[in-house]
């Protein structure tokens, strides 16, 4: 019998523990994902062309895992998107998808190898939140970004429930240094009956 490692995410703590988990899980992740019928992908891949309708902008797929969201980026239209992830293992398997320009390790500190500018939109899929990225990860990547460039990402229900995070975006929007443009309740993972604010933010 596969193991399953979906419902365990949501209890890692340590970084090292983290990393861990997923380079163990990469090999089953496509399938475990697919059971559980993981919808925000698509979800953020449309919300961004809605205010990003373009081929030639280049995207980064922030915490890209086994490339499904590169995936997604790529049906509707984009065909630029770079990679990041912190697991040796998830990039193994997205360099199958083909879905990438290029894929590179992220450190495990989660800091952004890259200069505002080089990206018109960076997505962070299922990246901030419980068992994966901290609240801090969001500040670095909107400080990757110049002036109208977007972040498009999401916050699933547990991350949600976690003032952290929802503060961390509250204190761009608040001060004017960044403009919400789009946010949506919807499916997440519904195997497990999970769902997810999708968003889209614009540096100011």
């Amino acid at each position: 019998m596969t193991e399953k490692f979906l419902e365990k995410t949501y209890a890692l703590g340590t970084v090292k523990e983290t990393l861990e988990h997923y380079n163990r899980w990469a090999e089953s992740y496509d399938a475990e994902i697919a059971e559980n019928n993981y919808a925000t992908p698509g979800r953020i891949a449309d919300a961004l062309w809605s205010f990003l309708p373009s081929p030639q902008a280049p995207v980064l797929d922030f915490g890209c895992g086994t490339g499904l969201s590169g995936i997604a980026l790529r049906r509707v239209g984009y065909e630029t998107v770079d990679g990041l992830d912190p697991s040796p293992a998830m990039l193994d398997v997205a360099r199958t998808k083909s879905a990438h320009r290029r894929l590179s390790l992220l450190k495990a500190d989660h800091s952004v190898p890259y200069a505002p500018g080089t990206y018109r939109a960076v997505v962070a899929c299922g990246v901030l939140g419980t068992g994966a990225a901290p609240p801090a990860v969001f500040g670095r990547l909107m400080h990757s970004l110049s002036k109208g460039e977007l972040l498009a990402f999401s916050l699933n229900d547990h991350a949600l429930a976690d003032p952290s995070y929802t503060g961390a975006i509250n204190e761009w929007l608040d001060c004017g240094a960044a403009r919400l443009l789009f946010r949506e309740h919807g499916p997440h993972l519904p195997g497990l009956d999970l769902n997810a604010d999708v968003y889209v933010i614009e540096k100011a």
